[in-house]
């Protein structure tokens, strides 16, 4: 691979190194890149791996990725997630590297490592790109990059960043959706049976079966959005801040993204034999009116216990599992994190404003 040579070129002002500013599709105002994101357009690239996530060879990956750069004469530098080595705490170093450089982080992986790197691109106001490597890939296909490891590097070559909105939740960035309920348990069952059976949409789809099947434990909660407070019991509630995966269960709110909102699921405690349908028309994109479904988009979304206590809940986030204390706090982050997209991405986002 090309060695990274010393370098640290003066900040250049904002649009001499050919990065037009660009703002979401509902902000007539243009929003300007920090100056940790302004790179070249041959800026260095910092590529994080992860070998234990994804359905692909990482091996043949990290081939394909390296002879992509190389041929071009991109400098990169290529670091893969070694075993007991902790993965945020090797994307803060990534990150760091590239920011001293002047160059862009890149993470290649699933949906986990997309989100542990860009969490620490986004605090450093850094420019980010992806190679996917996951099952779903919902956050690439969104913004038009490719799912192929060798396309995807290629598509980096002349990838300029710009802005997207990205999701928090009490204070933890996601890219794809969060989640409480019955959607976090679904995701705990996924993982053990990919340990047998690989990732595979399959895989996911038997997961949320042996889920449903095994039974939900209703949560009775406080829910504040806007001016509303309600009593609720819910089997799950699901934020989403896709617009693709939201398309592809029907639902209206997807186009609320675009306003730089959320939008949210809400699924009360139903039967089995319900819930088994509910899977099955979200499977087929028609979940808007299923009875004992409720959606809607936000700004903020607070969620706590009834008696106001704290307490401790699973949430899931893009994927991963952790323990948040409530009340948990859906919104989308404040600022948004510097993508680095293809020209083709870069004209569809311009068709659409």
């Amino acid at each position: 691979m090309n060695a990274i040579p010393a370098m640290t070129p003066p900040t250049p002002p904002a649009g001499a190194d050919g990065l037009a500013p660009a703002g979401r599709a509902s902000d007539p105002t243009p929003i300007a890149a920090p100056a940790s994101a302004r790179i070249a357009a041959d800026a260095p690239l910092f590529i994080l791996l992860n070998p234990g996530s994804g359905s692909g060879d990482s091996d043949a990956a990290c081939e394909q990725i390296t002879q992509v750069l190389a041929a071009a004469g991109r400098a990169h530098r290529l670091r893969r997630v070694g075993p007991g080595q902790r993965l945020g705490e090797l994307a803060a170093q990534v990150v760091a590297d590239a920011l001293r450089e002047r160059g862009a982080v890149v993470a290649a992986g699933g949906d986990g490592t997309l989100n542990a790197v860009a969490a620490e691109a986004h605090a450093a106001g850094c420019a980010f790109g992806i190679i996917p490597q996951g099952t779903f890939n919902y956050f690439a296909r969104e913004h038009g990059i490719p799912t192929d490891p060798r396309e995807a590097t290629a598509a980096l070559l002349a990838a300029r960043p710009q802005p997207v909105q990205v999701g928090e939740v009490n204070g933890r960035l996601f890219l794809v959706n969060a989640s409480i309920g019955l959607y976090p348990e679904s995701l705990r069952d996924r993982e053990a049976l990919k340990r047998r059976w690989g990732r595979r949409r399959l895989v996911a789809l038997g997961a949320a079966l042996r889920t449903l099947l095994r039974g939900i434990h209703p949560l009775r909660v406080r829910l504040q959005h806007g001016d509303e407070t309600e009593a609720l019991r819910l089997a799950t509630l699901f934020v989403g801040n896709n617009r693709l995966q939201l398309q592809q269960l029907g639902l209206a709110e997807a186009d609320a993204l675009a306003d730089g909102r959320l939008a949210a699921v809400l699924l009360r405690p139903l039967p089995r034999r319900s819930l088994l349908w509910l899977l099955l028309r979200g499977a087929f994109g028609a979940l808007a009116d299923a009875s004992g479904v409720r959606h809607l988009a936000f700004d903020e979304l607070q969620v706590s216990p009834p008696d106001g206590r704290s307490r401790r809940w699973r949430v899931s986030t893009d994927g991963e599992l952790q323990w948040l204390a409530t009340p948990i706090r859906f919104r989308p982050a404040a600022r948004p994190l510097w993508l680095m997209l293809p020209p083709a991405a870069d004209d569809d986002a311009a068709a659409d404003q």
